[in-house]
């Protein structure tokens, strides 16, 4: 589908901001999108099911799969670059981003940044080509926005480690062949490497999820789990070790919440333009007129604080709360557009026929994984006062 007239880009003219390196990156996915992706997402969502092996060669073979990453087959693109191609992969469905995110921003940075040079050397290539995928075992059936209330355990036994709990709401986690896993030890918050099959280990899907259908979402069990000493990553220590992913993987989602804004300011221009009720178009209509330009204003505007904050962590600047601020922003303003999308259609806006009903209940999870609107609020409230209020 091709951009419209006066889109938030040309508006401020950010493709004049990028290079011609990650203008590149941003087409490639883009077509890759319109090809692969939009003609069979609204199958996907329907069944609930996606063909996320293969997806995962193709997204390998784009080079994207940990892209922001150095070495061991990563292409090590500058983080604008990846968050151009999660706003392309968005825009088709936030399920298709979230499997990237996954894979590169959480399970591959974690061994990337926390692993020995042998866990590195094992994965990472794989991963990188989509041969292998990986999940990120953080939540757990009690514990979503308060990690620190983690149960799952690590014991040290004269083999290994002995695991013990359950994770919740794990993107890829029946497809994984291998999960990093967060556990409590007596040392604190520790990272382990759990291959898929390893005894004790269990995954099972999700069901009944109205959103993010076309992703798959699972539940992990570890039941006197025994894995080698060596499936420890030896540089994580504490929470802080697992929130430095979630921070990799909140900005790629900054960004692909604006690519499902986007789609659906698109989609609800375009409807309006064509469908005639009382003799006219319904872009005639003042109301419709002012909704647009809300889109359009909020996109254009969170595209900025994005595109801001991609360089500030090319240069190393981007402190935590500024991806707070944006991906609250984003996540928060693309629902509002949804929604407001999905009234513009009328009763169509509830048929996948014209998807923004999916981008809608899409963007209700996006909203809240990786830290809810009003965890990210109260991030912001003790930056600014010094006082934690959670």
């Amino acid at each position: 589908m091709s951009r419209p007239p006066q889109s938030p880009f040309a508006l401020f003219a950010i493709d004049h901001l990028l290079s011609e390196e990650e203008r590149a990156i941003r087409d490639v996915v883009r077509e890759y999108v319109d090809s692969e992706i939009a003609p069979h997402v609204a199958d996907w969502f329907e069944s609930g099911e996606i063909p996320a092996r293969r997806l995962a060669k193709e997204l390998g073979t784009l080079g994207v799969l940990g892209m922001h990453l150095e070495g061991y087959g990563c292409q090590g693109m500058s983080a604008v670059s990846y968050g151009l191609a999660c706003l392309e992969l968005e825009s088709g469905d936030s399920g298709i981003r979230s499997l990237v995110s996954v894979q590169g921003s959480l399970a591959m940075f974690a061994i990337w940044r926390f692993g020995t040079e042998e866990h590195k050397q094992e994965w990472l290539p794989r991963m990188a080509a989509g041969e292998a995928i990986g999940c990120f075992g953080l939540t757990e059936p009690d514990f979503g926005s308060n990690p620190g209330g983690m149960r799952t355990t690590a014991r040290r036994t004269a083999n290994g480690w002995l695991l013990n709990g359950a994770k919740q709401w794990i993107t890829n986690g029946t497809l994984a062949d291998v999960a990093v896993v967060w556990a409590r030890t007596e040392e604190g918050v520790r990272g382990f490497l759990v291959e898929k099959g390893t005894p004790g280990f269990t995954s099972s899907d999700q069901h009944g999820k109205f959103s993010l259908r076309a992703s798959t979402t699972s539940e992990l069990g570890f039941h006197d789990c025994e894995i080698p000493a060596d499936a420890i990553l030896p540089g994580s220590r504490g929470l802080k070790s697992p929130l430095m992913c979630l921070n990799q993987a909140r900005y790629g989602i900054a960004w692909g919440a604006m690519g499902a804004a986007e789609d659906c300011w698109h989609r609800a221009r375009q409807y309006t333009l064509d469908r005639k009720q009382f003799g006219r178009p319904l872009a005639s209509n003042q109301l419709i007129q002012k909704k647009l330009a809300d889109m359009q204003t909020e996109i254009a505007l969170a595209m900025q604080g994005c595109l801001r904050l991609g360089r500030m962590k090319d240069e190393g600047i981007a402190a935590p709360e500024i991806t707070s601020i944006v991906k609250r922003n984003s996540c928060g303003k693309a629902l509002d557009i949804a929604r407001m999308a999905r009234d513009m259609h009328g009763g169509n806006g509830i048929v996948d026929e014209f998807h923004v009903i999916r981008h809608m209940l899409n963007l209700e999870t996006v909203n809240t994984y990786e830290g809810t609107h009003d965890i990210h609020a109260l991030i912001l409230g003790r930056a600014q006062t010094g006082i934690a209020a959670f």
